[in-house]
């Protein structure tokens, strides 16, 4: 029978914990970008980056139906409650905590948390609802643990207290709002904010950080003339003014790393994109879509009393809901990875971890020629 899931070991040194909390205490921007594609055989495809200002060192982390696992793992002072996973799911973790920051269950239901600094709030572990609470980390367990659709998690999520954990690593609690997608396309995005739970619909296939989603949406409306094809020529007194080549349709569209930027992009790219015919073309595309948000080191820096810190892509994932499949590729690896979900929990016993990095290779085609 799988074992239990519970609190999980401190494995990182003092001395590493400490340059994470330094460079953390210096400012992060954080720049996680999602989008949504639906292809034309009902195939629906979440993908995402994800940006630290440090390597988080995420591998993936395999949970088996039936594994006993316990709330508030991260929390050294409190234990919540225990819950048994009716599904089997895997996906990206970081510091080789047993928690599942984006992957997908061997339903098709896809997970994936997003920093939302300064929007989020979550409450406090207490006595009185430590029966029900699951910190804001962990939700990912939780979500893909219990459920198969966004009508199940969207009906559940008032039963239980999110929130928040204080995380030895990052020096706080974990300020994410989370994407949840399903095998039919459904698509929501959930936020804790001082006004509570709120549950967007993920209506135009994208996701960023903050401001909350709400104020993303109505953003929208600064762009409503941007659009795929090319602008004609316009006349302007007596003068034609032509585009100066591919692209006119796009001018004005931002190019800068920050949230409403990267949202308004992945908002254009997403709905853009030419249709997927299968989940698999749906994957490839979203890949390239990806790779226009690609942040490399330097390009966003902030400056401390550890010097320098530099965010950039961590790591990029795709989940194929329909084939429960969960795709990724690294900063240091960049080849294109994939794990069968189910076939991987189908014989498991007990959770278990595979190892992200594979290292970046280049394959020489000298002999080719």
């Amino acid at each position: 029978m799988p074992k239990s899931l519970a609190k999980p070991l401190r494995f990182l040194s003092r001395a590493f914990t400490l340059s994470v909390c330094v460079s953390l205490a210096a400012g992060q921007a954080l720049a996680c970008t999602g989008i949504v594609l639906h292809a034309e055989d009902g195939g629906t495809v979440p993908a995402r980056t994800m940006e630290f200002g440090f390597d988080i060192q995420s591998n993936i982390y395999a949970v088996p139906a039936g594994t006993e696992i316990e709330t508030l793992a991260l929390d050294a002072d409190q234990s919540g409650f225990t819950f048994t996973a009716q599904y089997g799911f895997l996906g990206a973790n970081a510091f080789d905590y047993p928690v599942v920051f984006d992957g997908l269950n061997t339903e098709g239901l896809y997970f994936g948390a997003f920093y939302f600094a300064g929007p989020a709030v979550f409450g406090e572990a207490t006595e009185d609802n430590r029966d029900r609470a699951v910190s804001s980390d962990e939700l990912g367990n939780w979500i893909l643990g219990q459920f198969s659709t966004v009508e199940e998690v969207r009906a559940a999520l008032p039963t239980i207290e999110v929130v928040g954990t204080h995380i030895e690593v990052i020096n706080g609690f974990a300020p994410f709002h989370y994407s949840v997608v399903d095998a039919s396309g459904e698509a929501i995005v959930i936020q804790y904010t001082a006004e509570g739970l709120t549950v967007h619909e993920n209506s135009v296939n994208a996701v960023t950080n903050n401001p909350s989603y709400d104020w993303h949406l109505t953003n929208l409306r600064n762009y409503i003339g941007l659009q795929a094809e090319n602008r004609e020529a316009i006349s302007v007194g007596d003068l034609s003014l032509p585009a100066f080549g591919q692209g006119s349709g796009m001018v004005g569209l931002p190019g800068d790393f920050s949230s409403p930027s990267r949202f308004v992009r992945a908002v254009a790219f997403a709905n853009s994109a030419l249709p997927s015919s299968t989940s698999d073309d749906a994957v490839f595309q979203a890949f390239h879509i990806l790779n226009a948000f690609d942040i490399p080191k330097g390009a966003i820096r902030d400056v401390g009393a550890g010097g320098v810190h530099t965010d950039y892509t961590v790591w990029s994932s795709a989940a194929d809901t329909a084939n429960r499949a969960y795709y990724y590729k690294t900063y240091n690896t960049q080849a294109v990875e994939m794990v069968d979900v189910r076939a991987a929990v189908s014989g498991m016993e007990e959770p278990s971890v595979l190892t992200m990095e594979s290292g970046f290779v280049a394959v020489d085609r000298t002999s080719d020629f």
